[in-house]
């Protein structure tokens, strides 16, 4: 007695995809996060927008929305959220402090701000996600890798205020100083937020 075997349908598909191709692809929650995440910093920049200093650069509280867009969403979508916000703001839409939008703030005293915000967004999410990893119910530990995102923002300030200035860099700093004490409370406070999120969506980091 012969048994038969069922055929194959031609279309069935066996195989396992490469590991990690899935992993890489954003999902709608992700991409939502990214949008909300956008639209935050683009509200924060209208938060408070006072100019201050030699260079008339305004106080906003956009620093304080990169660093939890980092410290929440991890370096990739951190990223993306805060390179939205800019494209929106190069297109035309009026989200840049003081209402402004188009390639003038990209060149003028405030562009070296502008420049580092997605580089802040990646190094905080990168410190958070793997160099506190589990500690990231800690503020401190948060505040932290946000205090690292300080540097960097400051950092491209003073560099874009000598060069477009054409200041020295100890000029271009003493121009800087006013946002020190401003930007170490918002680090702390976004230290609080961050960690308390994490805390209760311990799994925030692992998506995307």
């Amino acid at each position: 007695m012969s048994t038969m075997s069922e055929p194959t349908s031609p279309t069935a598909d066996t195989t396992t995809p490469p590991s990690g191709t899935a992993g890489r692809r954003l999902s709608t929650t992700d991409l939502a996060l990214v949008a909300a995440f956008a639209a935050l910093v683009a509200v924060c920049s209208y938060v408070a927008a006072i100019p201050v200093g030699g260079a008339g650069v305004p106080i906003t509280l956009q620093t304080f929305a990169i660093l939890l867009a980092g410290a929440l969403l991890g370096p990739l979508r951190g990223t993306l959220a805060v390179a939205l916000y800019l494209l929106l703001g190069l297109a035309g839409l009026p989200v840049f402090a003081g209402h402004t939008s188009g390639p003038g703030p990209f060149t003028g005293a405030s562009a070296g701000y502008l420049w580092s915000f997605p580089v802040i967004a990646l190094v905080v999410g990168f410190l958070v996600r793997y160099v506190v990893g589990r500690r990231r119910t800690s503020a401190l530990y948060v505040f932290l890798a946000c205090a690292v995102g300080v540097l960097v923002n400051h950092a491209g300030g003073i560099l874009g205020m000598s060069a477009v200035l054409h200041v020295s860099l100890a000029k271009a700093a003493s121009f800087d100083a006013p946002f020190w004490l401003g930007d170490a409370i918002k680090a702390a406070v976004a230290a609080i937020v961050a960690a308390e999120v994490h805390r209760a969506f311990p799994a925030l980091l692992r998506r995307g």
